[in-house]
């Protein structure tokens, strides 16, 4: 008995000691969409190393995989996994705002890390970096315009 009472409190134990080193937050993100016509936009968001690869996928909007390959540079990165370990959501048409929520390891802020967002329309242009925001606890509670589709995100932490 006194062996399962040690491997409860151990247990117990380790589960703090995890959750103090992976850290993480929740950031609401809305996108306000210029207002352009055609078809709605697929977005990825995904976190961006220092080195400038793709890291992780954050979230995916436009729910039909067959459309995936026309986030042509994110394409890439989910091709090698085949598995989107993200929220998806519905694409974003014109005009229009959505609203998301992310997590974020604690222990990426401020290291060189960055959050972009790639846009693409059928039959219209495609942008790899439609926003790019640095992974920065100031840069994570403003606002963000964007080069193509997006207009605008404002991000905005969640408070536990």
């Amino acid at each position: 008995m006194k062996s399962l009472v040690k491997i409860f409190v151990l247990g117990i134990l380790l589960s703090f000691a995890n959750q103090s080193f992976a850290q993480t937050s929740k950031y609401k993100c809305m996108l306000q969409m210029n207002g352009y016509t055609g078809e709605p936009a697929y977005i990825s968001v995904s976190l961006i190393n220092p080195k400038g690869d793709y890291e992780k996928t954050l979230y995916v909007m436009g729910k039909d995989k067959k459309w995936y390959n026309s986030l042509k540079e994110w394409f890439k990165f989910f091709n090698k996994t085949k598995n989107v370990n993200a929220k998806t959501g519905a694409s974003v048409a014109g005009g229009d705002r959505a609203l998301v929520n992310i997590e974020l390891s604690d222990a990426i802020l401020d290291k060189g890390y960055k959050i972009r967002f790639e846009t693409s329309v059928e039959d219209q242009k495609y942008y790899a970096s439609d926003v790019e925001v640095p992974a920065t606890a100031e840069a994570l509670a403003g606002k963000a315009d964007g080069n193509g589709y997006i207009k605008y995100i404002r991000f905005s932490k969640v408070q536990p």
